[in-house]
């Protein structure tokens, strides 16, 4: 499909928007830098890519899998947009949902290890069409070596949807099925992705400021 692949291109140099352009929580007015996506604009993406994705995996029962923590808001919404579609098209596609996190740790630059948390016992998807939700792809090993544990349980389909790809220098070179936006390689937070547990709670993506980096440092 064409479709793969396409993405929203923010540019490396994209200035982005005031913050006083938009709502934002105040306890967070002194950590940002600029609003780089603005919430309205995730919502209109996301609907686009719930098209996409009953178009290419429809018409056969698909388990959408969140990966926790920073996939939930990306992952409801994604989901809402594919609930109105099953509900408001003659085609209508069955929907489960499991949840997942991926706990990825280095013993050095080669090997990468993921451990993967909760999800019923991943064996259960034999058969299955799987669409895994994830907010943020960066170096895309994490999400390889996922796919690699998946492919294991002999699944029918797994496209995998990321709502942002991080241009980097580090990257595998590994491309989810569906992307949302392709960002630069700044540090972004927000609509769920966070700093340390911070920033969750602001519902546009925005780049967060040196400051705030040593503030919320663990």
């Amino acid at each position: 499909h064409a479709a793969h692949f396409s993405s929203f291109q923010i540019a490396d140099d994209e200035k982005g928007h005031e913050l006083d352009l938009f709502c934002v929580p105040k306890h967070y007015e002194n950590d940002l830098e600029r609003v780089i996506i603005p919430h309205g604009l995730i919502m209109d993406r996301t609907e686009r890519l719930a098209r996409d994705i009953v178009r290419d995996m429809g018409g056969h029962h698909i388990v959408a899998l969140c990966v926790l923590k920073g996939g939930y808001k990306f992952f409801a919404d994604l989901l809402d947009y594919i609930t109105a579609l099953n509900q408001n098209s003659d085609k209508s596609v069955p929907l489960t949902v499991d949840f997942i996190r991926v706990k990825s740790y280095c013993n050095d630059q080669s090997t990468n290890r993921v451990k993967v948390i909760g999800g019923d016992e991943l064996s259960k998807l034999s058969g299955k069409n799987v669409l895994i939700v994830e907010d943020i792809v960066e170096t895309g090993r994490t999400m390889e070596t996922l796919l690699s544990l998946l492919s294991d349980c002999k699944p029918k389909m797994v496209k995998v949807v990321s709502l942002l790809v991080k241009r980097t220098p580090r990257s595998s070179g590994y491309r989810p099925d569906y992307i949302g936006f392709e960002v630069p390689d700044a540090f972004l937070v927000g609509y769920a992705l966070d700093y340390n547990e911070y920033f969750r709670d602001l519902s546009h993506i925005c780049i967060l400021n040196d400051r705030a980096k040593e503030k919320y440092k663990v």
